[in-house]
């Protein structure tokens, strides 16, 4: 764990439209997975009650729709604020073209995955290998609103819909896209138990206030730390 007899700086790190599509995507995913679960193993249907008595599951599937509307819309709007957000929110952060940021993987996984050593990573934003791994996430996000709403367009006049009616037949049928649809949502699962494993852990070692700066948007950063990235935004700045 890290001695708060460091001096530290406040930073305001993460956007307030950052925060926003942190939480709504959080509050999306959830009731995606739980609706879309509860789609791929309807009760009513293996119960084999009649479906007069069971209108609550049109419910769950509105409530699926509507989450997945919600993100769609709120992932557009995360990649383009890649583009108009500040230093810590654009995509440079994702996509590792540097050899400074593959040191840093290594550095990482070294520390949260192997535990073979104790270095600190100083990263103000997202280290490295977080900045992939959510990379990987938007990727899964993608592929996950290809195959949902192309299955979806085939019972939907809406334009959107209809715009995906290509992914069912390039994915070989319904079925397949049904079984990659499924598939991806337990990938959303098991991202959201690690990523709050590894907030709470980095909280805990770092002592930054990780956890609340999503709320407010400000981290505690050790003043070398700071002073360093400043000196190097400035040296990028001037080239």
């Amino acid at each position: 764990m890290r001695s708060r007899t460091n001096p530290m700086r406040e930073v305001h790190v993460w956007e307030l439209p950052v925060r926003l599509y942190h939480w709504v995507n959080a509050l999306c995913i959830t009731g995606l997975c739980i609706t879309g679960y509860i789609i791929g193993n309807p009760p009513a249907l293996m119960n084999g009650t009649e479906a007069y008595f069971n209108y609550w599951f049109g419910t769950i599937r509105f409530i699926h729709f509507l989450s997945a509307f919600l993100f769609f819309f709120n992932f557009l709007f995360r990649i383009y604020w890649g583009f108009a957000g500040n230093e810590f929110a654009k995509w440079t952060n994702f996509i590792p073209l540097k050899r400074s940021q593959w040191k840093e993987i290594m550095d990482v996984i070294k520390v949260d995955i192997l535990q073979v050593t104790h270095k600190k990573i100083d990263s103000i934003g997202h280290n490295s290998l977080a900045s992939v791994i959510y990379f990987i996430t938007f990727l899964i996000f993608l592929l996950q609103c290809l195959t949902g709403f192309g299955m979806y367009s085939a019972m939907s006049n809406s334009f959107l819909p209809k715009l995906f009616a290509w992914i069912v037949p390039l994915l070989g049928g319904d079925i397949h896209a049904r079984q990659l649809h499924h598939i991806l949502m337990w990938a959303f699962i098991l991202f959201a138990i690690v990523h709050v494993y590894l907030v709470f852990y980095h909280d805990y070692i770092e002592r930054r206030g990780i956890t609340s700066s999503m709320i407010g948007g400000w981290k505690f950063i050790e003043e070398d730390v700071y002073e360093r990235h400043e000196t190097e935004s400035k040296e990028k700045a001037e080239k």
